[in-house]
Order: C-alpha cells, then structure tokens, then sequence
C-alpha cells in the first residue's frame, strides 16, 4: 500500500515534526566525513519551508545507550544543515523538555529546529509512550523521512505516530520505498541481485525472499565459503557459518526448483592471514591452499559476473565482493561497482545499498550513475526480504485518489 506524503497534507503555518536520519560518520575532531545523510534530507526541510512549514527535526546519532554524552551530540549536524540550506538552524539542547519547547516556539517562519540526540534517552529505543508523546508535542504534522530507521519500533518512528492524525512519509522515504517496491513488483528483466559481505546470516532472509524472483543472484565476499562448504570444497581457513550449513543446503535444493541461478566464485585472491600485507595468490575456489584464507574475488569471477551484469535489466546490490577495507582486496567490489554502473548507463534500473557498497561507488566516482543509492543498509535488506517495516507500516495510507 502506498503511504501519503509530506506532498499530500496542508503544511502552511504548521509545525512538522520531522524523523531525519543524521547518523553520520564523524572523526576525532568531531568533524562530518560524509554527509550524505544531510543532503538527501535537505529536500524534504526545503520542500516544508517553501510551502510554510515550520520543521522540527529529530535523529539519533551513533548509540550512545541512553546516556548523555559529548561525542555524540547532533550539534555538528545543525551547523552542516544550515550550510545546506541556507537557513538559520536552531539546536536545541535535548529533545524533550521545557528548554526543547522555548526553543522550537521562538524559532521563526522560515527556520529549522534540531533536536538533540534522541538516544541520549533509553526510552527513544524502547518506544517508550510517555516519551512519545512527549516529542508529539513539538508537532502538528509528522513526517517520517529516515528510511535507515524505518526498520526500528523507536519512539521516533512508531510511538510518536499515534498522537498524529496525519503521519506522512518525506521525499527521501517515498523515495525509496518507490524504488525498492517497483524492484520487487515490476522488474525489467533479467532481475540481478548482487549479494556480498562477511556473513551469509546476514542475507539468508534476502536470499529464501528472492528465489524465484530473480533470475540471478551472484554471492561474493566472505558468505560464499559456507555455500562452498555445502558443495564439499575445501575453504581453507575462510570465514564459515558452521550453524546455517543446513539453511544454505536447502537453499541451494530450493534453487533447482526455482528459475533462480546462484553464481559462486569461479576463482579467488587468498592470502596466508588477514593482513594488507600478506602474501597472496589468485587460485581456482577449488583450490584454496591449506591454512590460507580468501577475501577477495579473482578475475574470472569479476569478468564472469560483469557478463551477467552486462545484460541485467534490474540490479540490485548490497554487500562487498572482498575485505574492502584493505586495498589489496578491494578490486573485485570496484570492478562490481563499475559494471553496475555501466549496466545502468545502458537501461538498467539499479538500486545499491549497504556501506561497503556505497562507498565503494563514492569513491570511484560512480554514485550519480546509479539509479538509488539507499540510505538505508540494514533497512533494504528487510524490505528485500519481504519483511514489513515498523516505521512505514505506522504512516497512514494514500486513497486511491492521492494515489
């Protein structure tokens, strides 16, 4: 079903209470290295704005356990957001309170309001109702923007939703919903999915909810050897899920009778310990050398998958090919990342979540040839796994009309 958004509701001379997500990564210096989070948000504050909103923000930012603590503060995201926009940007000094409330009643027409790290309190992730209604206050219209949280029961994304009679997605939010439903219900054909990562748990849910809805789904990264293990190939000293061989057996007895094709490493970069600088080889999957391990894809894999990829009308990818972190291991996830790109260029639709992923197009430059980029890592993968999401299913519904 598809929710309202900030679009469909009367916004003039209201105050929008506003779940952002601004989690961003931050250094020593408690200085933003990425602010990607902002920006994609920026759209829906300047969407209120311009139609007489008044936004009252709120995030959480890293996990700082119910306690109050500096170096997790959102200060840092307020004078970013001003840079932004262009706005005057008020932080406020909690996010509940009498010192929140003077704050967001003095802000003017055409500023913005930051709460502070809704984290700080232990009720936020506990979808505390006292607390909820406590943010409720700050608000006559909500506004759920942060799909990175969607997946959460918080206080900010479910809770808060039950004192609002109309409870709307943002621009990002439908956003992505749109792109990731219409993946699902609608796909161009062939329909790929590129999976990768350390672990296989992290993606059986993904992988059982894709059989037979995809054509292919090509596995990379450290999740391969448990399927490697299963079909008696010697890992090495590879990373393997002894306790979901039986899950991944029966997905590949699934696979026989599904018109889905899962692709395995045909070769591999292994190395003698997890090190930059280790020695390394590139050998067949067969033939990983004993006490050695591997962590990253070899050539034949990366030309094998970018002809898969090549033809693909629909992508979707989230997960490494190898330890990205360390750049000996880090081709197989660029080449990837390049195909994709190239495939897109040509009519694919491609949707890639997942940090490793992300930033691997970042880096390379490829971002803006993607068709979305996610901002929501843990969030998609629930969503692709066909679960419901706590934070959308709380959004009231589009009539057929607003449709």
């Amino acid at each position: 079903m598809k929710k309202l958004t900030v679009q469909d509701v009367q916004l003039d001379g209201r105050r929008v209470l506003v779940r952002v997500d601004f989690n961003v990564p931050l250094d020593d210096q408690r200085t933003i290295t990425d602010d990607t989070r902002i920006r994609a948000a920026s759209s829906t504050v300047e969407y209120i704005l311009a139609h007489g909103g008044r936004p009252v923000l709120m995030s959480h930012l890293g996990r700082p356990k119910g306690q109050r603590k500096e170096e997790f503060s959102l200060r840092p995201t307020a004078e970013r957001l001003e840079e932004i926009v262009g706005r005057k940007v008020h932080f406020a000094p909690d996010c509940i309170g009498d010192e929140t409330r003077t704050v967001v009643e003095k802000a003017g027409r055409d500023e913005i309001v930051l709460l502070e790290n809704l984290r700080f309190h232990g009720e936020e992730t506990d979808n505390d109702a006292d607390f909820s209604a406590k943010l409720a206050e700050f608000g006559d219209v909500y506004v759920n923007d942060a799909f990175g949280t969607a997946h959460r029961a918080h206080a900010s994304t479910v809770g808060v939703t039950r004192h609002f009679e109309q409870r709307v997605s943002g621009l990002l939010m439908d956003k992505e919903l749109e792109n990731l439903g219409s993946m699902l219900e609608n796909p161009r054909r062939p329909f790929v999915a590129v999976l990768g990562g350390a672990k296989v748990s992290g993606k059986i849910e993904v992988i059982e909810n894709l059989l037979g809805r995809v054509d292919s789904i090509l596995v990379g990264g450290g999740m391969a050897f448990t399927f490697f293990r299963v079909l008696g190939v010697d890992t090495g000293r590879s990373i393997v899920e002894e306790p979901l061989l039986d899950t991944v057996r029966s997905i590949l007895d699934r696979t026989k009778e599904s018109n889905t094709e899962i692709v395995l490493p045909e070769d591999l970069i292994v190395a003698d310990r997890f090190d930059a600088e280790a020695e390394r080889e590139e050998v067949l999957a067969t033939d990983i050398p004993e006490g050695w391990q591997g962590l990253d894809v070899g050539n034949r894999t990366v030309k094998r998958f970018q002809e898969i990829l090549e033809g693909a009308g629909t992508i979707f990818w989230n997960g490494p090919m190898g330890v990205f972190e360390m750049e000996p291991f880090a081709k197989g996830t660029r080449a990837v990342a390049r195909a994709i790109a190239t495939s897109t260029e040509n009519g694919a639709r491609s949707v890639v979540g997942g940090g490793d992923s992300v930033s691997a197009l970042v880096q390379a430059g490829l971002a803006s040839k993607i068709t979305h980029v996610s901002t929501g890592g843990g969030a998609s993968l629930e969503f692709m796994a066909g679960k419901s999401l706590p934070g959308v299913d709380a959004l009231s519904d589009a009539s057929p009309s607003t449709v």
